[in-house]
């Protein structure tokens, strides 16, 4: 019998997740630490809000508020909102193309890791000497000049983070191009699977020139040279350049991983083919493509002149159409379809309206001459979250009720689940739509505290209650999940009942090798096609036999764990101290050291056979 199928001791569930990989396993785990990074960046951002909700309060001081601040924004765009996306990604897209697994199983657990590390040694700076604090972006201007460690732990953390994102993207653009089921095309991929790929070649593209800047600027902090030290003939402008360049096609590396999970909720709870399937694939693939020429329209009030910041601005009004013809296509899906207003749905009904005011704001900060009078006040905090609250989080929580029967096996409990989206989304618009009026009444954004009559009072503590809001929120999604866990009642495969898309052929949760036999892909919306036939599974593309599959290693997490040794004794190599280069050789030969092991264990996997995989129908053909 397969290992999974035993019942295990906590030790031996522990080791099986530090060895997994099994994309589903390693899809809880980015789940929980994404989970857990979003609550750690949550509770930073209450702070933000408890200390901005009175004039003149000093509930926190000015440098530790621009610690907070920085963690924030930090925490939630790469430990929390890329690790929850890549965890679904991980646990539906090879489900979803009729694959056994990823390409690089290996690999996709290294991913994992060190992305982990990264966030932990990030975090571990608020216990050794302060938090970085120049803003999430940690502009050359003001992160050259920051004391303390806490710069050098964001350039460390993130290019341990960065490396695992970046072969993450790498292994299912592998997946997608060679692991396809029989049948399964690219104009018949669902919606979620083309986003995860166009949002892989983005990764593969735009992470390159982030890892360059945070190398540059890690010379520059440990080694003293001058890339961004303009009196040395460096230029602080660069490092602009290289975020932005990473920065904004970052947005759709998150953005676009949302619109396809509600294109298959949409499609789903409207019991409705998605309208316009080819547009859609190509406003993905355009967007996509745009994505990586709009960078300087953070840039408009840097002086790169009047061509160059037209030429960006009209590049931004450009991104608009594809978006357009995306929302027109939700709303006609929508449209004479029978529609059920599940959990999910209910995120992805809000989604649009919220969504679209952050394209609004977008397009007016994207007028080079209006960004003047914008930038760098509140509006530009507000479109932000319009962007990222109203689509990514919104997102997560839909894709987490619409795929956590899939899963685990059990449905989250509905009136619970209403309940955290009415309280989530009802905080979520309190708080940050009024700060549209608080940006263009003059409130300057990264102010730790603001003075009384300037006519900010009011609009500052309307912003603070949505957030309370919005944290209750999240306190019922995770009491429910946990009550869900204990009492939840287990579900079929097809657990919504209107499944249309390969992974809710099989079981959930699925078995460890997803597919004993590799699905016939038929159409757009196979196990759908299957359904209309009057069949309640997928024609089978091979005959039953033997399965390979790769066996767990350990060797993931010690390759991970050594660059994070290695990065401390990185971190205090200037200051002379005795133990740093000891430190980066150990860290170093635990990284190498591991690497050469996996170069010469013979790792030959192993067979799940033919005989474990009949059910009681494939005996009685057998027999027949």
């Amino acid at each position: 019998m397969s290992t999974l199928t035993q019942k295990k001791g906590f030790g031996a569930v522990l080791w099986d997740y530090l060895t997994t990989v099994d994309h589903k396993k390693i899809a809880k785990l980015y789940i929980m630490a994404g989970g857990f990074f979003f609550l750690l960046g949550g509770i930073e951002a209450l702070i933000i809000r408890i200390q901005l909700a009175i004039p003149d309060n000093n509930f926190v001081s000015a440098g530790f508020f621009n610690e907070i601040l920085t963690m924030h924004g930090t925490t939630m765009i790469f430990l929390a909102a890329m690790p929850l996306l890549l965890g679904f990604m991980n646990a539906v897209m090879p489900l979803q193309i009729g694959a056994r697994d990823v390409a690089f199983p290996f690999v996709n657990a290294l991913g994992f890791w060190l992305f982990f590390f990264g966030g932990v040694f990030l975090n571990l700076s608020w216990f050794m000497g302060g938090a970085p604090d120049a803003g999430w972006t940690s502009y050359a201007s003001l992160a050259l000049h920051s004391e303390g460690h806490g710069i050098d732990f964001y350039v460390l953390g993130l290019q341990i983070s960065g490396i695992g994102t970046l072969i993450g993207g790498i292994n299912f653009l592998a997946t997608i191009i060679t692991m396809r089921a029989p049948g399964m095309t690219y104009m018949r991929m669902p919606l979620f699977t083309w986003t995860t790929f166009v949002a892989s070649a983005l990764i593969l593209f735009a992470f390159p020139p982030l890892t360059v800047g945070l190398l540059l600027m890690m010379f520059d902090r440990i080694f003293g040279t001058a890339f961004f030290v303009p009196s040395m003939g460096g230029n602080t402008i660069i490092w602009e350049h290289l975020f932005w360049i990473f920065g904004h096609p970052e947005v759709y590396i998150l953005i676009l991983p949302a619109f396809g999970i509600f294109s298959e909720i949409f499609a789903t709870f409207s019991r409705k083919r998605l309208f316009g399937y080819s547009s859609m694939v190509f406003a993905t693939v355009l967007i996509g493509f745009l994505g990586f020429m709009v960078w300087a329209h953070h840039m408009f009030t840097t002086g790169l002149g009047p061509i160059a910041n037209s030429i960006f601005a009209v590049a931004t009004m450009a991104i608009a159409v594809p978006t357009g013809i995306k929302i027109f296509n939700w709303l006609f899906t929508m449209w004479g379809g029978s529609m059920k207003f599940t959990t999910p749905m209910l995120y992805a009904v809000a989604f649009i309206p919220s969504f679209i005011m952050g394209g609004v704001t977008g397009v007016m900060l994207g007028s080079a001459p209006a960004d003047y009078q914008y930038h760098d006040s509140y509006f530009v905090v507000a479109h932000f979250h319009y962007v990222i609250v109203g689509g990514v989080v919104l997102a997560v929580f839909a894709a987490t009720h619409y795929w956590w029967p899939k899963m685990f096996g059990k449905i989250l409990n509905e009136t619970l689940g209403k309940v955290t989206f009415w309280l989530f989304l009802i905080g979520f618009h309190l708080t940050f739509f009024i700060q549209h009026f608080l940006g263009l009444m003059g409130m300057p954004r990264r102010v730790f505290t603001f003075l009384p009559n300037h006519g900010w009072e009011l609009g500052n503590l309307i912003s603070s209650i949505g957030a309370a809001f919005m944290a209750a929120g999240v306190l019922v999604l995770l009491y429910n999940v946990v009550i869900t866990s204990i009492k939840g009642e287990k579900v079929s495969g097809d657990a919504w009942g209107d499944g249309r898309t390969l992974e809710w052929a099989i079981s959930s949760p699925p078995p460890e090798y997803n597919f004993k036999q590799l699905p016939l892909v038929r159409g757009l919306d196979a196990f759908w096609v299957e359904k209309m036939q009057g069949k309640k599974e997928m024609t089978p593309a091979e005959p039953l036999g033997d399965i390979h599959m790769p066996n767990s290693s350990f060797l993931p997490f010690m390759i991970s764990l050594g660059l994070f040794v290695a990065a401390f004794g990185f971190l205090h190599h200037p200051d002379g101290v005795s133990w740093s280069v000891p430190v980066m050789i150990i860290g170093g030969i635990i990284t190498f050291g591991s690497m050469f092991l996996r170069s010469i264990i013979d790792d030959h996997g192993y067979h799940i056979h033919k005989a474990e995989l009949m059910d009681d129908d494939d005996k009685k053909g057998v027999e027949a």
